[in-house]
């Protein structure tokens, strides 16, 4: 099972529409089982589809393309978190080329005001079927450790008290805490019983998914590895990657992507 996940950091990109066609092309190239996408927008302005996806929804325009190629079995969920830059509905979603067997979606935030508060975070998941195997997967956009007004722990709290624990499940996603931190975010998440697929991981390279200054880490002036794919059990993982960085593949967004394969559970 080959999973990604990507902030892809959605119409705030140089030549956007090619860099939705280059990501499409190499989801049908690698055929990911499961991809996880954060800040998926869409503008305030435009008309809805169906739902409340409107017609530029960033994984309604990748997906289309996908279809475009040749690639129809993917499908996909996204809820709204919270308005960005004014004229965006920004929020989260998974694709998946699986059946949907159920479909999640929760705050982990304290402010539910996905109007005017721009630090609600909402969590967007599907419990899919593998293998004759139940499997949830979670697309993750936590806040920061140091905040105080919406603080990464009692984010992680309430994501934890959602999840399935007697299930096989995936949080994936931009954790926004630096797992090369001692005691934040990262080590917070592991205490909880939770496995980082890139130590299980035969194979992997050096994990860094943002280099340099990027909105939320303006000060940075480090490597960080915020991006993460995580499992409540020490599954067996071939290979972690990180991708879109200009070494494995080309840059699509201001953060690189993870990619998983799972050969085991």
């Amino acid at each position: 099972m080959k999973i990604l996940t990507l902030n892809c950091h959605s119409w705030q990109e140089e030549n956007q529409i090619a860099k939705i066609k280059y990501l499409a092309q190499i989801i049908q190239e690698k055929s990911y089982d499961v991809i996880s996408l954060q800040e998926v927008s869409q503008s305030i302005d435009k008309p809805y589809i169906y739902d409340n996806i409107r017609e530029n929804n960033f994984a309604l325009v990748l997906l289309q393309e996908l279809k475009t190629l040749g690639s129809t079995e993917y499908s996909f969920v996204w809820d709204l978190a919270h308005i960005a830059y004014e004229t965006y509905e920004e929020g989260v979603a998974i694709l998946t080329k699986h059946p949907m067997i159920e479909k999640h979606s929760f705050f982990v935030s304290k402010g539910t005001d996905v109007i005017n508060h721009w630090k609600a975070r909402k969590i967007v998941g599907t419990t899919i079927t593998y293998n004759n195997n139940l499997i949830s997967f979670y697309s993750c956009h936590m806040g920061w450790w140091h905040d105080e007004e919406e603080p990464f722990k009692n984010q992680a709290d309430n994501l934890l008290q959602h999840v399935n624990k007697d299930e096989t499940f995936f949080l994936m996603g931009d954790f926004n805490n630096n797992a090369f931190l001692k005691g934040e975010g990262y080590e917070y998440l592991l205490t909880h019983g939770l496995y980082d697929t890139y130590h299980l991981a035969e194979k992997k390279d050096e994990g860094i998914t943002v280099k340099g200054k990027i909105m939320g880490w303006s000060d940075n002036k480090e490597d960080l590895r915020i991006d993460l794919i995580l499992t409540n059990k020490p599954v067996q993982v071939e290979y972690s990657n990180v991708i879109f960085n200009n070494r494995n593949k080309s840059v699509v967004s201001d953060h690189f992507g993870v990619e998983t394969k799972i050969v085991k559970l």
